[in-house]
C-alpha cells in the first residue's frame, strides 16, 4: 500500500511538470495556473480572484452544434421563412410575409390605413419612423416592390432575421485561460474600469438575478416586447456579459473583465436565439439614447440591410464604440454588422494562439481574442463553457470599457485606433484576413490610452 502511495505521488508531480511545460505560448510570463491568483496591485495590497473551478459542479455542457443546426433546419423548412443563398454554405433569413420600412416622415393615420387595405395586412411593430408591416397574401418582395415606389419611403426591405454568432459543443476547463492570454490581469493595474463608462449587450438579454451579474447591471430593454425587462431565456447574453463583466473578487464563479462598469442589457433575440432586424436596429438605438459607452453585438447575418446599418451609423455619430463578432463559419463571406465600416470586427483564437477553426475570416476583422472553451455566466444563475465569435466579441467590448474608464476624453475612432495598434501581431505579417491586426493586448492598450491622457 505504501509503495502505490509513493507511486501516485511521484506520478502526480510528473504530470504536474508536463503541464507547467505545455503552457500556451501567449500567456503572459510569470503567470500560474492555480486555483487562486495573487496578483499585486498599484498600492502593493494583494489581490484575490477566485476562479470558477471551485465552483465547477454548476459549470454544465451546453451542445450548440446540435441547438444551432436544429435552430438553422427549423429556418430552413418553416414555410414562414425565406432562405437567401449566398453560396453553398452561407445562407441567411427573412419573413416571407413581411416588410421594414423607414418613411422620411411618420405617415399620417389615413396614409398607414392606405396602405394596409392595399396590402390586407397589418402593422406588426413600429420605432420611430420604421414600421413592419405583415401581409395576409403579399410576400416579402411583393411587399418591397409596392413600397419602394412610394416617394414618402426611405427604404423598403426584407425583415431579416439574426441568430448569435456561436458554434461548438464545449465542456469546462479548469481555469479562464482567456484572461492572462490577452494581458487582463496586468491589465488591472491600470484600470479595473470606471461606473461611469457603460457597456451595452445587445443580444438575449442577461440574467437579471444570477448572483455573479445582478451587481453589476442597470436599468436595461426588452426591444421584443417594449418593457423593461430584458431577462435571459436563451442564455447566450449572460455568457457575453459573463465575460465582460461578472463579478470579480467576489470569492464566487468567474472573473470579468472589468470590475466597475455597468452593464446595460438589452434584448433583442428570444428564446429560441433568433431576433429580427427591426429589433436589433430598435435595441441599439435604445443603448445610445441611455448613455452606452461602448455596443457589444455578438449576432451576425450575412445579408446588409438598411435599417440596422442606419442604427449602427446612428451610434458612431453618437460617439459611441461598436463591437461584433465575425461569425462562424469558416468562410470569408462577409458578416454583418461585423462588416460594417466603423464596427470593430473580432475573430476568435484558442489557447495556443491560433484562429479558431470556425472563425470566419477576411478584410473586416480588425482583431482576434480568445474564443474556446471560454467559461462564464449562464441563464438561471448557472455556468457554462461556450466557443465562438461570440465569445471573442466581448473581450474586445471590455478592453474597450476599460480604454475608455482610463480616458474618458477619446473619441470612438481613438479607441478603436489604441485597439487595433496595440494587438500582438500573428506571424510576420502586421495584418491578416484571420486575425487582423493581432491578438488583443490589455496592458498595452491601456499604457497607450493613459498615455493619450497626458
Amino acid at each position: 500500500m505504501r509503495n502505490r502511495f509513493i507511486l501516485g505521488i511521484f506520478t502526480l508531480g510528473l504530470g504536474l511538470i508536463l503541464f507547467a511545460t505545455m503552457r500556451p505560448f501567449f500567456l503572459d510570463k510569470g503567470e500560474q495556473r492555480n486555483n487562486t491568483i495573487t496578483r499585486t496591485n498599484m498600492s502593493s495590497k494583494p489581490l484575490q480572484v477566485k476562479n470558477v473551478q471551485n465552483q465547477n459542479g454548476q459549470i454544465q455542457r451546453i451542445n450548440m452544434i446540435k441547438t444551432n443546426h436544429q435552430l438553422v433546419h427549423r429556418l430552413n423548412n418553416s414555410p414562414a421563412i425565406k432562405v437567401i443563398h449566398h453560396n453553398k454554405q452561407d445562407k441567411s433569413h427573412y419573413y416571407e410575409k413581411e416588410i421594414v420600412v423607414n418613411f422620411k416622415t411618420i405617415p399620417p393615420q389615413e396614409k398607414i390605413n392606405q396602405y394596409l387595405k392595399d396590402i390586407d395586412g397589418s402593422v406588426r411593430e413600429q420605432h420611430e419612423t420604421v414600421y413592419i408591416f405583415k401581409s395576409n397574401r403579399l410576400s416579402a418582395n411583393e411587399l418591397e416592390k409596392y413600397f419602394i415606389k412610394n416617394n414618402a419611403v426611405e427604404y423598403a426591405e426584407p425583415h431579416y432575421i439574426f441568430i448569435p454568432n456561436e458554434v461548438n459543443d464545449t465542456y469546462y476547463q479548469s481555469y479562464q485561460w482567456n484572461l492572462p492570454a490577452i494581458g487582463t490581469e496586468r491589465g488591472w493595474n491600470l484600470s479595473r474600469g470606471s461606473k461611469k463608462v457603460k457597456i451595452a449587450v445587445v443580444d438575449t438579454g442577461v440574467d437579471l438575478d444570477h448572483p455573479d451579474l445582478a451587481r453589476r447591471l442597470t436599468t436595461g430593454y426588452n426591444a421584443i416586447d417594449n418593457s423593461s425587462k430584458p431577462d435571459d431565456d436563451n442564455g447566450h447574453g449572460s455568457h457575453v456579459a459573463g465575460i465582460i463583466a461578472a463579478d470579480t473578487n467576489n470569492g464566487v464563479g468567474m472573473a470579468g473583465i472589468t470590475w466597475y462598469n455597468p452593464i446595460i442589457p438589452v434584448k433583442v433575440m428570444g428564446a429560441d436565439g433568433t431576433g429580427g432586424s427591426f429589433y436589433v436596429a430598435k435595441g441599439i438605438r435604445w443603448a445610445v439614447d441611455h448613455d452606452a459607452d461602448v455596443i457589444n453585438l455578438s449576432l451576425g447575418n450575412y445579408q446588409s440591410c438598411d435599417v440596422l446599418e442606419s442604427a449602427i451609423d446612428y451610434a458612431l455619430e453618437k460617439n459611441v464604440v461598436v463591437i461584433s463578432a465575425a461569425g462562424n463559419d469558416n468562410t470569408s463571406q462577409r458578416s454583418y454588422p461585423a462588416a460594417y465600416p466603423g464596427v470593430l470586427g473580432v475573430a476568435a483564437v484558442d489557447w495556443d494562439g491560433k484562429r479558431a477553426e470556425f472563425s470566419n475570416f477576411g478584410d473586416y476583422v480588425d482583431v482576434a481574442a480568445p474564443g474556446v472553451d471560454i467559461p462564464s455566466t449562464f441563464s438561471n444563475g448557472e455556468y457554462a463553457s461556450l466557443s465562438g465569435t461570440s465569445m471573442a466579441a466581448p473581450h474586445v467590448t471590455a478592453l474597450a470599457g476599460l480604454i475608455r474608464s482610463v480616458n474618458p476624453k477619446l473619441k470612438n475612432t481613438d479607441v478603436v485606433k489604441i485597439i487595433t495598434g496595440s494587438a500582438q501581431p500573428v506571424g510576420k505579417n502586421t495584418r491578416s484576413p484571420y486575425f487582423g491586426n493581432g491578438i488583443i493586448n490589455n496592458a498595452a492598450a491601456l499604457q497607450m490610452a493613459e498615455k493619450k491622457g497626458k
